[in-house]
């Protein structure tokens, strides 16, 4: 039988919207786009890449919560408010994904206030990071 697990954080806007952070199908993990509010102050840095390590460190906790990590993520969707913050964020992207290498899909809307210049979204496999990976390259 399938086994689902639907993670929450305890954030106000789980409850109010009624999502998961996260939810887990089998090994399939789906992660809600995550905002970089440090869950225990509440605050969220006004610096960008502080931000954006904030974010990361928000959906490790969620993933190590099921037994998952960052090296498990096998796809992202990197959300930017501000199109000239896109290279220091993906700096950071590419530093915390360095060797994981996952698919990117990189946008620029508004998100749901302007005091959130990052959010991300991620999907895993559990047992990724493990797996035996073959890297292929082709000219485009």
């Amino acid at each position: 039988m399938t086994k689902i697990i639907k993670l929450k954080t305890g954030s106000k806007f789980e409850d109010h919207a009624s999502y998961s952070r996260l939810v887990a199908v089998d090994n399939w993990i789906f992660v809600s786009n995550t905002a970089g509010r440090n869950p225990e102050t509440k605050e969220i840095p006004e610096d960008v890449t502080e931000q954006t390590l904030q974010v990361f460190a928000n959906i490790e906790s969620a993933l190590g919560a099921v037994g998952s990590s960052l090296a498990d993520v096998v796809a992202s969707r990197i959300f930017i408010q501000d199109p000239t913050d896109t290279e220091t964020v993906m700096t950071t992207v590419g530093q915390k994904f360095r060797g994981i290498d996952p698919t990117a899909t990189v946008t620029c809307p508004p998100l749901g206030s302007t005091i959130y210049k990052v959010e991300i979204e991620v999907t895993a496999f559990r047992g990724a990071a493990d797996a035996d990976v073959e890297r292929k390259t082709i000219s485009v």
